[in-house]
């Protein structure tokens, strides 16, 4: 049988016996694939440096009926994350995107808007500046899976929110008027929703250059963020070390 070939972002390995490693892919032909990369940690000629996490490869593997897993075949390496230093801010921002991928992403299921985006989050994120490329890719993942609501108009009431507060609830979607916030609710000021906007408006390397601290739009992230968690009934574990970091 033939291999497949496709572009492909590695999202996670796993150890598999003595040489083997199991593999999470997300490929551009048919979305996320796993599969088994046999004698991975001993062939240099067939994959070395190319299942490092968020390594954008060629990926040929063989998907066989009535397997779970697929058998990588080989990968050749198109951009690597380790051709930049990696920081331990970037380190965790790559660890979250590959959570977010892995964890929203069904199997076997194309989507190339979202990959797409993903090349060039991480195109944005040579570096230690993390917050921006991370807000942009949270906000645009949300959107594209389906979860986001519109930012203008309050999803009890219908009321427009424009030039009004608006305020977000853990276990509700969309945001609320202040006559209609649950208790305990958290304002998205109206600073991040114009920033939202522009995000919707403006390729990820169009905002890149301007200071961009942890404080700026980190209520845009904690409202992705918990609807993303509300809608996958987990909590992600990068979200919650980007939440506690100090960088």
């Amino acid at each position: 049988m033939a291999l497949r070939e496709s572009e492909a972002i590695v999202l996670r390995t796993y150890s598999l016996r003595e040489a083997d490693l199991l593999v999470t892919l997300f490929t551009r032909l048919e979305g996320k694939v796993h599969g088994v990369a046999r004698s991975a940690k001993k062939s240099r000629r067939r994959f070395g440096g190319a299942l490092e996490p968020l390594t954008y490869v060629r990926a040929f593997y063989d998907v066989r009926e009535r397997q779970e897993l697929a058998r990588l075949d080989s990968c050749d390496v198109l951009e690597s994350p380790l051709a930049s230093e990696v920081s331990y801010p970037r380190a965790l921002a790559l660890g979250h995107i590959a959570e977010l991928l892995d964890e929203l992403l069904p199997d076997h299921e194309a989507n190339d808007a979202i990959f797409r985006l993903t090349l060039s989050v991480l195109h944005a994120l040579p570096g230690p500046e993390i917050w921006m490329p991370l807000t942009y890719f949270e906000l645009w993942m949300t959107r594209l899976v389906g979860f986001l609501p519109e930012l203008n108009e309050c999803v009890v009431c219908g009321r427009n929110l424009n030039g009004s507060r608006a305020y977000f609830h853990a276990l509700a979607d969309g945001l609320m008027c202040a006559d209609d916030k649950r208790l305990a609710s958290s304002e998205l000021s109206s600073e991040s929703r114009v920033l939202a906007g522009q995000m919707f408006r403006a390729p990820v390397d169009a905002l890149l250059g301007d200071p961009w601290p942890k404080a700026q739009g980190a209520d845009l992230r904690r409202f992705a963020i918990q609807i993303l968690q509300r809608h996958i009934e987990k909590k992600l574990v990068t979200a919650s070390m980007l939440q506690k970091s100090d960088f």
